[in-house]
């Protein structure tokens, strides 16, 4: 027996949160209570990091005025991306993208600066202080869906534009338009497997033994 176990009902719990967590798009406008947004911060804000740089932090757009203007800039490369999709384009249109109007709360996560600062675990992988702010991404969004509440990454955005928007110092960027709050209900599958845009792939195709095989995508 492993003394350091979780009980059961704890472990199956973290397992169903882990399953049924969404990145949500559609929103009911009611408020977030203060209290439940800061555990959901406290939550991203215990994550691992490398070194522990804890590279995050988070903006909350209590602006009506500035959430129009992120949205704005959502729009601007949501078209563009349309665009560079070619034979996709008009299937994409149709996708949902985003909440940003509807959400209760918006957040914008970004990543420090003065990072060089920073090169323990970094000196070699720099990228590794992305890799540590989505961690606490993922506990902020898996606590979220513990809490009965939706979230979603938005990524369609010009980052100097919005660094800008934001008065962001030089060296810090923004990496994700967080949309949360209360959702009328959560997708049976993930939207973009539900839409058909694409699937899950196998487990079994995506772990390999000590080398990686020849004649895989991206194989020598």
């Amino acid at each position: 027996m492993n003394p350091h176990r979780y009980a059961q009902p704890e472990i199956e719990a973290i397992y169903r949160v882990i399953r049924e967590r969404r990145d949500m798009r559609h929103f009911l406008p009611d408020a977030v209570a203060p209290e439940l947004l800061e555990r959901l911060l406290q939550a991203a804000h215990h994550a691992p990091s490398v070194g522990f740089m804890q590279p995050w932090r988070f903006l909350r757009i209590r602006s009506a005025a500035l959430r129009r203007q992120i949205h704005a800039l959502v729009e601007q490369e949501r078209i563009a991306t349309a665009q560079a999709l070619g034979q996709r384009e008009q299937e994409f249109m149709r996708l949902k993208v985003e909440g940003l109007l509807e959400c209760g709360e918006v957040l914008v996560a970004a990543l420090m600066d003065q990072r060089e600062r920073h090169v323990f675990g970094r000196r070699t992988m720099p990228q590794m202080d992305l890799a540590s702010l989505s961690c606490a991404l993922q506990n902020m969004w898996l606590a979220a869906r513990a809490e009965g509440l939706g979230m979603g990454w938005v990524s369609l955005f010009d980052p100097a534009a919005l660094a800008q928007l934001l008065r962001m110092p030089d060296g810090a960027a923004p990496v994700a338009v967080l949309c949360l709050g209360h959702v009328p209900a959560f997708y049976d599958k993930p939207m973009l497997e539900q839409e058909q845009w694409a699937a899950r792939q196998p487990l079994a195709d995506l772990v390999f033994d000590d080398h990686w095989p020849a004649g895989e995508e991206g194989s020598a």
